[in-house]
């Protein structure tokens, strides 16, 4: 197999014309091309009345070594990688029956989800511990903070099957380096569970809410039929770590041995996945009573900001706005400010909504969110500030920062959010014309902000109560008219802040080694967002996969010592 990368054609080119396009860049007959797949399908759109597709393309030839041998000086042409999965190894068929303890996932979200998967493959049988509920169980208590005010701690955005991925973009690209292919491995069992098969080929995949929903159900319904067990409504409310032979496990004298649910229910578990997502902030603390090495991380935090999708196309694709291939346009912007702050775009959301993503009581939380048809008038993104630990410091002094100093920094701004808002958990909101100007909104103009259960608008900027840090608003008023010159019309008196976004990333890392395992207990595999290990549906499945891989090698060397 031979792949292409760089392939160029006009946007509207004809489907038939991407053979002869083939052929004449490899220099061959028409004959000599066996076959062919798109593996990927990009755009450049910085021409925007020139906008052209990129192509990596995947072929069969008659004579692949002499093409390879004639080209061998083009960057471009190479052999494909392989990037089939290949597991670590699998159990015994008698795993279960020989009455071995199983692993234990803990959290339901994309890391969860594929831990769990990759172990069931296995045939290590896993047990997920998950504190909210089934998916669809979920979405209709979601859907009654959204529509009538009311907030359900166990059953949001953050918390229940699928995660906080489920109400988002359904973004399925990353940036993380994948030499294993393994985000190949993602895709694939998502198309498996129903996702559309472009998702393998399109650069910037997405599926968005109402497709995930069904596709986590055939998943979970996977991972049961291979054994294993999923279980909602359980939230692990301590751990048991006892004393381990020392210095035998990576120089470890601490060791995982059981887990307690809410409900009383004590397991036993020698191999525990902390897949726990960033919003599980009773479970930190409790993690970090038990002593459970974690350190302070940096997040960012800001705002939702809110455009008309129209106005994003025409900016970024010009005359070939509207596209079905192009789709609705999305955007990425940096601005590195006055005060040495970094403001950039987050989750961004084409033709999507602003959600309402708190998981407690009496404090507003916001996020964005599309549908697969990404059809919804307005675009959104997050316009956040980055902030480090010693930003937490609420207060003058000298002492160390805590790894749960983050989530009590969050918790002071999300409550002024709900201060500010009226109640209800409606939101507070500001026109970007008048948070430039510093002064307060009083009536929309022709931005119609998404957010449920609704917008009180306000002054963000407010001196006796600010929205957030005196340092991140100044940036963020800095950063919008740079912005403007990147994107027009992105600075729009009308266009709309809705506050806060706290929940970017988890505010802390819970430290592990090369082997995933937390630094000081063994058996112990902080994973996913939650652990700081990933920022999205994707760099999260592919740790999960990783970290299963690591606790499966080690499970099945045990199981390999005790037989012999």
């Amino acid at each position: 197999m031979l792949r292409i990368t760089e392939l160029r054609l006009p946007l509207d080119h004809d489907e038939v014309a991407l053979r002869p396009a083939i052929v004449a860049r490899l220099g061959i007959g028409d004959a000599g091309l066996t076959a062919f797949t798109v593996f990927r399908r990009a755009y450049d759109a910085r021409k925007k009345s020139a906008i052209q597709l990129i192509y990596t393309i995947d072929c069969e030839l008659g004579d692949e070594g002499a093409v390879l041998a004639r080209l061998a000086g083009d960057p471009h042409i190479r052999p494909a990688p392989d990037t089939r999965y290949r597991f670590v190894g699998h159990a015994p068929a008698d795993f279960r029956a020989a009455g071995r303890r199983r692993p234990v996932v803990v959290g339901f979200g994309p890391c969860g989800l594929f831990a769990a998967l990759i172990l069931a493959q296995m045939g290590l049988a896993p047990i997920v511990l998950e504190r909210g509920k089934e998916v669809r169980e979920r979405t209709k208590d979601t859907w009654g903070l959204w529509r009538q005010g009311v907030l359900d701690p166990t059953s949001n955005v953050q918390f229940g099957e699928g995660g906080a991925g489920t109400f988002s973009d359904g973004k399925l690209w990353s940036q993380i380096s994948d030499p294993r292919h393994l985000t190949r491995k993602v895709l694939t069992e998502f198309v498996k569970a129903g996702a559309p098969e472009e998702i393998l080929f399109v650069s910037k995949p997405h599926i968005g809410t109402f497709r995930l929903v069904s596709m986590i159900e055939k998943m979970r319904a996977d991972i049961v039929a291979l054994g294993g067990e999923i279980r909602f409504q359980q939230q692990v409310t301590d751990v048991r770590i006892e004393a381990g032979p020392a210095g035998a496990d990576g120089g470890r004298t601490l060791a995982i041995r059981g887990l307690t649910l809410a409900g009383g229910e004590e397991i036993e578990a020698d191999h525990v996945v902390l897949a726990l997502g960033h919003s599980a902030r009773d479970t930190f603390t409790m993690l970090h009573a038990r002593g459970v090495q974690m350190e302070a991380k940096p997040f960012s935090v800001g705002f939702r900001i809110e455009h008309p999708q129209s106005l994003i196309d025409a900016a970024r694709f010009g005359p070939a706005a509207g596209n079905p291939i192009l789709g609705a346009a999305d955007y990425k912007l940096v601005h590195h400010a006055k005060n040495d702050r970094s403001v950039y775009s987050f989750c961004m959301c084409p033709g999507g909504t602003v959600v309402a993503a708190t998981s407690e009581l009496d404090r507003v939380v916001t996020n964005g969110m599309s549908q697969y048809s990404r059809n919804e008038r307005n675009a959104n993104a997050g316009i956040v500030v980055g902030i480090s630990p010693q930003d937490y410091r609420l207060s003058p002094g000298d002492g160390a920062v805590s790894p749960l100093d983050g989530m009590a920094f969050q918790r002071v701004w999300e409550s002024r959010a709900f201060e500010l808002g009226g109640g209800g958990y409606r939101a507070p909101g500001q026109l970007v014309g008048d948070f430039i100007k510093g002064q307060r909104s009083a009536v929309l103009g022709k931005v119609e902000p998404s957010y449920k259960p609704g917008v009180t608008l306000t002054d963000l900027n407010d001196a006796k109560r600010p929205s957030l840090p005196g340092y991140v608003l100044a940036a963020i008023r800095e950063a919008l008219p740079a912005f403007e010159r990147q994107i027009k019309g992105f600075a729009m008196a009308d266009a709309v802040l809705t506050g806060v976004e706290t929940r970017t990333s988890s505010p802390l890392r819970i430290n592990r080694g090369r082997d995933f395992q937390s630094l000081n207990v063994a058996g112990l595999y902080p994973a996913g967002e939650g652990a700081g290990y990933a920022g999205g549906i994707m760099s999260a499945g592919v740790d999960g996969i990783e970290v299963a891989e690591a606790l499966g090698t080690r499970l099945l060397a045990g199981l390999t010592a005790s037989a012999a």
